[in-house]
């Protein structure tokens, strides 16, 4: 037995069948997916079995002469008849070469018993049909059909179908809706036999078949194979063999079977979602909307607030540390600008993120979501539009809460104190000291002009005051330019610590963006565009 090669381009459909049956589920109509999903089964099992037969089906309603005409054409007696009431019970094979054919049977099911083979004397002359194996089907119109649906898994797996018409119900309307409409690209695997003309006039016959071909056009099948046969007297049975014979010698028709089921599937895997503009929707979420996203959730935290806010508090509760200690000690008298200006509801407010009182909008979440989904799935199909935007909403409900918790573990320090505060702190009381000593020495040298209390004649020395005056003025001065030096290191600093933190709460947001947002996002992108490149695949 050998196995079948398929022709250049079916694997490839093959294998984009697969994508799409993996892909289809809850995107594709249950019934069409469950249609793909036997095609593909069906195929793969074909493709292992012989490529030495073509499986060559007699298929017709009750009455239309396919068992008499199934005898004429393998030469012998071997489906049954009826007289009263012609009806086929179970199919029949014929087979021409029955080496190799067993697990090809096995697999059509045919049962030992209604299998028979051409390997004798009788093939003389008849070895074009060597590797047909010939399929008397149950009338599909039958009582048994009702329950047993034999013809209808049979007429799938055959490799090429001959239709068995007679003249009263050729254009029968079941046989043509259940069947003939569902035959459209399958002309190379589908003959059409207008059996018992023996009945009907040279002129009724030709009238007859230009009818039903006019019939057939109608419903799809743009070429179709019209062969007058006659089981009582032998007409046309040669050709009809020959049309046979030439299906076997091609040893082709299984593929094209393959080929024309996969069109038809396509066509309404099409018409469900069309390709159209799909495959330039984008397959990843860009840089730009990115930012987007991430800017929107820096929003919704409050994320320049809360550096704008710290920024503040850190300038004033640094200016209680470096700034010029008189001034300070003035302010005191006067109202505490850091409740006038809500500071301190600024440094509680920074604190709560740390306890999680402050907490990320949900709103403003969901809209900077939504936006997301919404820019790329405006131009895609409803069904992956939804499951885009259930996609982007996976982690909705758990997303400000990770926000919240994320920032948190940046909230800024407010009891930390820098060293340079220190530094800058021990240098302006140095001045201060300095500055009372000079006062002190003043004082001193005015109340006891030339003499000193203490003992020491500096101190009464008042040629001296003029240079002590001279020194507390330096040291204002020196105080006074430390703590204008220091604001503008403050503001800097304030600057900078904003910076800092503002950065690495940008950045927590967008890592957050990334795993809760766009990484799912983009995964459904990604089927989006393999569905729509395995359906273009699929059409080859």
């Amino acid at each position: 037995m050998s196995t079948m090669t398929t022709r250049p381009g079916l694997a490839p459909r093959l294998t984009a069948l697969t994508k799409l049956v993996e892909l289809g589920p809850g995107r594709l109509e249950p019934k069409l997916l469950a249609e793909a999903s036997t095609l593909l089964k069906r195929a793969g099992e074909r493709l292992k079995l012989s490529s030495e037969h073509t499986v060559v089906a007699l298929a017709g309603g009750t009455g239309s002469g396919k068992s008499s005409l199934f005898n004429a054409v393998s030469g012998l007696e071997l489906s049954p008849t009826g007289v009263r009431r012609p009806t086929t019970a179970r199919t029949h094979a014929c087979v021409w070469g029955l080496e190799g054919a067993g697990p090809l049977l096995d697999w059509l099911q045919i049962q030992e018993r209604h299998r028979f083979t051409r390997a004798s004397a009788l093939d003389r002359g008849e070895s074009q049909l060597h590797g047909l194996i010939l399929l008397d089907l149950p009338d599909h119109d039958s009582i048994r059909a009702l329950t047993d649906n034999e013809a209808d898994r049979l007429i799938g797996l055959a490799d090429l179908v001959v239709w068995v018409l007679d003249p009263q119900k050729y254009a029968d309307a079941s046989t043509h809706r259940r069947y003939v409409t569902e035959l459209a690209g399958h002309d190379a695997v589908t003959v059409f036999a207008l059996n018992q003309a023996d009945k009907l006039s040279a002129e009724e016959l030709a009238e007859l078949v230009i009818d039903l071909n006019d019939l057939l056009r109608r419903e799809g099948v743009e070429h179709p194979t019209v062969v007058p046969t006659s089981a009582t007297t032998g007409r046309g049975i040669d050709s009809l063999k020959s049309v046979v014979a030439a299906a076997v010698s091609r040893r082709r028709a299984a593929i094209q079977k393959m080929e024309a089921d996969l069109h038809r599937l396509e066509q309404r895997v099409a018409k469900s979602m069309p390709v159209g503009e799909a495959l330039s929707a984008p397959s990843t979420v860009d840089d730009a909307r990115r930012l987007g996203l991430t800017d929107a959730l820096c929003d919704a935290v409050g994320v320049p607030a809360v550096g704008e806010a710290m920024e503040n508090v850190y300038a004033e509760r640094s200016m209680q540390w470096v700034g010029w200690p008189y001034p300070r000690w003035i302010s005191k008298l006067r109202p505490d600008p850091v409740k006038t200006l809500r500071l301190q509801d600024v440094g509680d407010e920074i604190r709560g993120i740390t306890t999680g009182t402050v907490s990320a909008q949900t709103a403003e979440v969901v809209n900077a979501v939504q936006a997301l989904a919404d820019g790329l799935s405006a131009d895609m199909h409803p069904v992956w539009r939804t499951s885009l935007q259930h996609a982007a909403r996976s982690h909705l409900k758990q997303l400000p809460q990770t926000l919240t918790q994320e920032l948190s573990e940046v909230a800024p320090r407010l009891d930390h104190v820098p060293g340079w505060w220190w530094l800058l702190k021990i240098w302006q009381y140095l001045l201060v000291a300095a500055f009372l000593l000079g006062l002190g020495w003043l004082v001193t040298g005015l109340l006891f002009a030339g003499e000193s209390p203490l003992g020491f004649q500096l101190l009464g020395d008042t040629a001296a005051l003029p240079w002590v005056g001279l020194m507390m003025a330096s040291v204002l001065g020196l105080g006074v330019l430390s703590g204008i030096a220091a604001r503008n290191f403050v503001e800097l600093g304030a600057s900078k610590e904003r910076e800092r933190l503002e950065r690495e709460m940008r950045r927590r947001v967008a890592a957050v963006a990334e795993s809760s947002v766009v990484e799912p996002v983009e995964r459904e992108l990604g089927r989006h565009h393999a569905f729509y490149t395995a359906m273009r695949a699929l059409a080859g």
